[in-house]
């Protein structure tokens, strides 16, 4: 069931252990992650400073893209869940300084509620 999971798309918690592995080199001194999610290939990190979005591409997956969006510059977002005759939900981050939001669709699978708490949580301090 985890492949046909990953096929779908369904996001699972990282581990804190492949977060040591695979993500310490990215972080600076004193950041913390509180929690990451797997979607498929990519990573979602909430750090205490920012969100950190691993992008894997390519069919080895050698090459990644990592977006750092600190959560003072997101101005807004949106969570749109799954509903009877739509398979998937959709997250908007409306970022500072870009013209048009960063669009995400996820399965349907993934808790964007939790996700968009998180958020919350930080930007609206």
């Amino acid at each position: 069931m985890g492949l046909l999971n990953a096929i779908l798309g369904n996001a699972s918690q990282v581990e804190q252990s492949e977060i040591d592995e695979k993500f310490s080199k990215v972080l600076f001194p004193g950041e913390t992650v509180e929690v990451g999610y797997k979607v498929i290939r990519d990573v979602w990190l909430f750090t205490s400073h920012r969100l950190i979005m691993l992008d894997v591409q390519g069919v080895t997956g050698r090459k990644k893209e990592y977006h750092t969006i600190p959560y003072a510059s997101i101005r807004h977002f949106a969570v749109e869940t799954a509903g009877t005759f739509d398979d998937d939900c959709e997250m908007k981050l409306f970022v500072a300084d870009l013209p048009e939001p960063l669009k995400y669709e996820l399965s349907r699978s993934v808790d964007v509620i939790s996700i968009q708490k998180r958020l919350a949580e930080h930007i609206c301090k």
